[in-house]
């Protein structure tokens, strides 16, 4: 953002719209599904990591730099600028805390004692439930569904061990609870910026956002109890309750509302020294596992951080401004209209947004403007539109395989982030619930109004420098 000297309003930087700077995205998407499926059909066993997905970003993020019209060292500038963001750095973080709290529970049999308790606990048709109203709760209370899964994820991974569940189908069950806090919980990230870029209280945004995602949560509910019926348990170890007490910790910290920092910082300590006082457990040990958990994370950081680079190119070099482009454009030619109109292109950007950027809290600031302009036009009200911007925002990032949630999950689970895309049943039950509220103007809560007749959040505006920074 640029201001003259003499007090003249300041100016927000733009790019000029282009779909060439789009390219390089297809071009990431093609290498990594197109081998992909290739491999498939040779019956290659992990077809999707014939060729690691890093890998395939390479030529991607070559491509993007080449395209740009500045100079190459600008260029590179622009793509070290979106790896150092610090969305995409505490995102890093975050993989490396989880990597180091999960292998030091393998290592002092955290995770086998903790299976134990929950088998005595739950009955064997309420595993699959259990695991997804669990992983709600806990994200819905600390705000942040990369904590949860960092907590849960790995006793998903152990039950399935010890049962006839399918791996793939419980870490599904998990992630979509994480989905369901993220859209939801009034201190994510995704709700605050929903909410300032549309100007409307959390209240309010909340309320509207419940008439969709509840049902979609009964329905998931309903169909992983459908699943778990007939499952066989296995046979019960005995109970620890000492080893168990990390994951107790972190759980009750995470609820608290405790930054995910300090959270899986103190359950790595509290590992430690629980190993240590109930077994042979060193700390010579403890920091190898330490370090051992870090370098299972070096993968998924390493592709988290190229993302963040390409994203940033492609925003800079109008990717992202083309996209909102042709969708004011293709409102104008659907079949639908009035307010289905303006809903559906406001889904479409925040939906195509997350797929680009593959972060749906910045996916939604980005398209936060657009958003606005739509409702603005088509006389939808704030609550409304922030609730749709959240909603398909984090449809799209619990689904998306190069997304860090998949990816997280995939690495604590030694699976392709790609086996887990069909087995997030919440948030395709999200997505379908979403599109009938649209197209039949359902569940859209009691009491709505005009977005531009709600002041009481007006100092809750978006900050331009953030969603367009040159």
């Amino acid at each position: 953002m640029s201001s003259s000297t003499n007090g003249a309003p300041s100016h927000t930087w733009a790019p000029t719209p282009s779909f060439v700077a789009l390219t390089p995205l297809f071009l990431f998407l093609g290498l990594f599904f197109g081998i992909g499926l290739y491999f498939s059909f040779l019956g290659v066993e992990r077809p999707f990591y014939q060729i690691h997905p890093v890998v395939a970003t390479l030529p991607a993020l070559v491509l993007a730099v080449i395209l740009g019209a500045e100079s190459v060292r600008k260029n590179l500038r622009t793509l070290l600028q979106g790896i150092g963001d610090e969305t995409i750095i505490t995102m890093c973080v975050v993989f490396l805390l989880a990597g180091a709290f999960a292998g030091v529970m393998e290592a002092i049999g955290g995770v086998e004692a903790t299976v134990d308790l929950g088998l005595a606990l739950l009955p064997d048709r309420f595993i699959l439930p259990g695991l997804f109203l669990i992983s709600a709760f806990i994200s819905l209370s600390m705000g942040t569904s990369m904590g949860t899964l960092a907590a849960v994820a790995p006793i998903a991974v152990g039950v399935s061990g010890s049962t006839e569940l399918s791996v793939t189908i419980a870490l599904g069950a998990v992630i979509g609870g994480a989905m369901f806090g993220d859209n939801l919980s009034i201190i994510s990230d995704t709700t605050i910026a929903a909410t300032r870029t549309q100007s409307c209280s959390m209240t309010d945004k909340f309320r509207a956002n419940l008439w969709i995602a509840v049902p979609a949560a009964v329905v998931t509910t309903v169909v992983l109890f459908l699943i778990s019926t007939g499952t066989d348990g296995a046979a019960q170890g005995e109970i620890n309750l000492w080893l168990v007490l990390p994951y107790l910790i972190v759980l009750a910290l995470a609820v608290a509302g405790v930054d995910v920092f300090v959270v899986l910082s103190a359950g790595t300590v509290l590992a430690g020294l629980t190993g240590m006082f109930t077994g042979d457990y060193g700390g010579t040990t403890f920091a190898s596992d330490i370090f051992e958990g870090f370098e299972s994370m070096f993968g998924i950081m390493l592709l988290a951080m190229f993302i963040g680079g390409l994203g940033e190119l492609i925003r800079r070099q109008g990717g992202l401004a083309w996209l909102a482009q042709a969708i004011r454009t293709s409102t104008a030619t659907l079949r639908l209209k009035g307010r289905r109109a303006g809903e559906a292109g406001i889904a479409a950007m925040a939906a195509v947004s997350d797929v680009l950027i593959a972060n749906n809290t910045v996916a939604i600031l980005l398209s936060g403007t657009v958003a606005r302009d739509l409702a603005e036009q088509y006389d939808i009200d704030g609550p409304r539109t922030a609730s749709l911007l959240d909603i398909f925002a984090c449809v799209v990032q619990g689904v998306l395989p190069y997304g860090g949630q998949l990816l997280l999950a995939a690495s604590l689970a030694g699976l392709s982030p790609v086996a887990l895309v069909g087995a997030v049943y919440y948030c395709w039950a999200l997505l379908l619930v979403a599109l009938l509220s649209i197209g039949f103007q359902v569940l859209r809560g009691p009491g709505e109004t005009h977005a531009t007749a709600s002041v009481q959040a007006a100092d809750e505006a978006p900050q331009p420098a953030t969603i367009n920074r040159p």
